[in-house]
């Protein structure tokens, strides 16, 4: 067992299972079993699998006996692998590793900023397995949205001309590094600027007051979506996390009513 704590609260976690990829690398996971649909947590961008939401989602999951997978991508967590060394293309693989290797059945996809972006990509590269999408400040498209093209133009000439800026961040105090090859990744992986071909239901939560992600982008994803299912909670006066206790209790009911849809139509 191993001891996190979460705000001020001491959570004792199994030792993670360990995936081990074609490459080499090993993803690190928990998987908790149970009923169909499961659910499985996608994280943020340096963000693991011992946060607040990835947590009060597992142990809601636990509740009702449904089946749930939280997992670390490559550099990230207890994951192995260097950080600078992932991309956007590499990360939603490990998402595919997940949903291939260790989930079963129909899968609910709750992403987290970049995490976000990841379940949509994997919405379309799973259509089978998918069956409904929850976005916490979903970030599709950040590379160039939001990082790019927010950046100086003697912070691009480093990045084209170094391979790599080092950026400060609120969520860590070694900050983080934007890789020329992130945003060229990235750049392959865009999906704003067309139609997001997502049939499934898909619910965004989105705090006004998020600093990192513009409340405006979940409008964004609403508008690119095929689906006719989908829904946007702003959160007045919320954050770019959404982890206070009425936050958690809007993301568990989000994968609540999406469960519930997935039972109707069996």
């Amino acid at each position: 067992m191993a001891a996190v704590i979460v705000g001020s609260v001491l959570f004792m976690t199994p030792i993670p299972t360990q995936l081990e990829l074609p490459d080499g690398h090993m993803i690190a996971y928990h998987a908790l079993p149970g009923n169909m649909p499961g659910v499985i947590f996608l994280g943020g961008f340096k963000s693991d699998m011992t946060g607040t939401k990835a947590l009060a989602l597992e142990a809601h999951c636990r509740t009702r006996g449904q089946a749930f997978v939280r997992f670390d991508y490559l550099g990230h967590g207890a994951s192995s692998g260097k950080f600078i060394d992932g991309t956007i293309g590499r990360w939603r693989d490990d998402v595919l590793a997940i949903l291939d290797r260790v989930a079963v059945g129909p899968q609910i996809l709750v992403g987290s900023s970049m995490g976000g972006w990841l379940a949509l990509l994997a919405a379309l590269a799973r259509p089978d397995r998918v069956i409904g999408l929850v976005g916490i400040a979903a970030a599709a498209d950040f590379t160039r949205d939001l990082l790019w093209n927010t950046l100086s133009d003697a912070d691009k000439h480093t990045i084209e001309t170094e391979g790599c800026l080092s950026q400060p961040s609120d969520y860590s105090d070694d900050g983080y590094v934007i890789t020329k090859r992130l945003i060229e990744d990235g750049d392959a992986h865009l999906l704003l600027g067309g139609p997001i071909k997502v049939e499934g239901p898909v619910r965004l939560l989105h705090g006004l007051d998020d600093r990192d992600v513009p409340a405006l982008h979940s409008l964004r994803i609403i508008e690119r979506l095929t689906s006719d299912d989908v829904t946007v909670t702003f959160v007045k006066n919320g954050d770019h996390r959404l982890s206070s206790p009425a936050d958690l209790d809007r993301l568990t009911a989000a994968v609540d009513e999406l469960t519930a849809l997935a039972e109707q139509r069996r």
